[in-house]
């Protein structure tokens, strides 16, 4: 094997991870596929003999070329339609027991990347690097051009702005989320008014994301009541919902007459739903592999 295939190996080892940190930094996975590839580039054109610890070189590297991406992206905002939500990561809904439960832990949820948008670049790349990939403050530094008592400041109050997102996403049992999912989908196809609303947080909000192609759809809407009338949606007939994981936690596909519509996620605090999350975007939905899931 040439040292050229070698180090492709070493870099496909690493892809996984490199996924997760750009994913986590962008909320996209076509971004962060170009990251990754982009990381890929520059190691292919370094002297790996100049690389002491491939791992660490890799993190730094794609966390600089994020943090340009979130940069750009700051510059040039474009929020055309008034909502956008970030991709999301489906799963099959494994069988329920403990090692279920880690799914919740391991992953990153809707309504965390939902908050992390809403930082600036380097508040999010501090955030990222050291509460979910446990850097050091004088590791991330070096990415972010600051020094490490300036980054501990910028991961500190990112930290505080994210608090809210955690509480109301706090619920950590995997089939009290479930149950809240399919008894709030029970009450949307009967018409029962009153179920919706019994398992909606009082301030629960729903954030739907039609992209360009519906924008009509696209709507922000908070207050149980609102939301419960909202979901007569389901009610229409051809409609079906199918169980997934989004983000780790229990979510829906929801497909009319065979072709999906519509990707919803959910969190949830104590006993009660405090936040929906509808991916309704065709060409985003089309970028998913849905009916390996409804099938």
């Amino acid at each position: 094997m040439s040292d050229d295939d070698r180090l492709a190996d070493r870099f496909e080892s690493f892809r996984p991870h490199l996924r997760n940190v750009a994913y986590r930094m962008l909320g996209s996975h076509a971004e962060a596929e170009d990251a990754v590839q982009e990381s890929w580039i520059r190691l292919s054109r370094s002297n790996p003999d100049e690389v002491e610890n491939l791992p660490a070189w890799l993190t730094t590297v794609i966390s600089r070329i994020c943090l340009n991406a979130l940069r750009s992206r700051a510059a040039r905002p474009e929020d055309p339609v008034g909502v956008h939500l970030p991709d999301p990561v489906i799963g099959h809904e494994p069988a329920h027991g403990p090692e279920d439960e880690a799914l919740l832990n391991d992953s990153v949820s809707l309504a965390l990347l939902i908050v992390l948008d809403t930082l600036a670049p380097a508040e999010r790349v501090a955030f990222v690097l050291h509460d979910m990939f446990h850097l050091t403050f004088d590791e991330i530094a070096a990415v972010i051009g600051r020094t490490a008592v300036a980054t501990r400041q910028l991961a500190s109050r990112a930290r505080r702005r994210v608090k809210g997102a955690r509480e109301a996403d706090s619920c950590g049992d995997f089939a009290t989320r479930r149950m809240l999912v399919d008894a709030f989908f029970a009450a949307a196809r009967n018409g029962d008014l009153d179920g919706l609303v019994a398992v909606l947080d009082p301030e629960v909000q729903l954030r739907a994301d039609g992209g360009l192609a519906l924008a009509s759809a696209t709507a922000a809407i908070r207050g149980a009541r609102p939301v419960a009338e909202r979901a007569a949606l389901f009610r229409q007939p051809g409609v079906t919902v199918t169980a997934v994981l989004v983000n780790g936690s229990p979510g829906v596909v929801v497909d009319r007459d065979g072709v999906p519509v519509s990707v919803m996620g959910f969190a949830v605090r104590q006993d009660r739903i405090t936040q929906i999350q509808i991916l309704l975007d065709p060409e985003r939905l089309s970028a998913i592999d849905i009916a390996a899931f409804t099938a």
